[in-house]
């Protein structure tokens, strides 16, 4: 009879490590599991940013291109005589330069009118009385 106890008991002791060994080697494959879609995830988000990234990269380039245009455009003599006569006001000798004034219609200068504070317009009636 002791034989057999021995025997049951090394059975027990086998299926326990047995079942511990399989135990740990599921959770060891849960992990990598879990590990693997968590760096799937930050790698589609990656992938995304550098889309989007990619995208500002064309927009900028164009941009520039833009801008460099204008560059040469500004350094061109026709240019720069258009700019002086149009924000400087400037002319050639000989020329005569035309200002238009600009007439305020009824309806913006009643708007004007409504947002004058309430001592703008007590001022006003005080010089209508003098």
């Amino acid at each position: 009879m002791i034989p057999k106890r021995r025997k049951n008991k090394r059975s027990f002791q086998e299926i326990f490590f047995s079942i511990l060994l399989i135990f740990f080697a599921l959770a060891i494959v849960v992990l990598l599991i879990t590990s693997n879609l968590k760096m799937k995830e930050k790698r589609s988000e990656l992938t995304s940013q550098i889309e989007v990234l990619q995208k500002e990269i064309q927009n900028l380039e164009t941009k520039n291109q833009e801008l460099k245009a204008g560059v040469t455009q500004s350094q061109t003599q026709d240019y720069l005589e258009k700019e002086a006569r149009e924000q400087l006001g400037l002319k050639k000798p000989g020329e005569e330069v035309v200002a238009i004034k600009k007439v305020q219609s009824e309806e913006t200068q009643n708007q004007v009118k409504e947002q004058k504070s309430l001592w703008q317009k007590f001022l006003e009636l005080l010089r209508i009385k003098k």
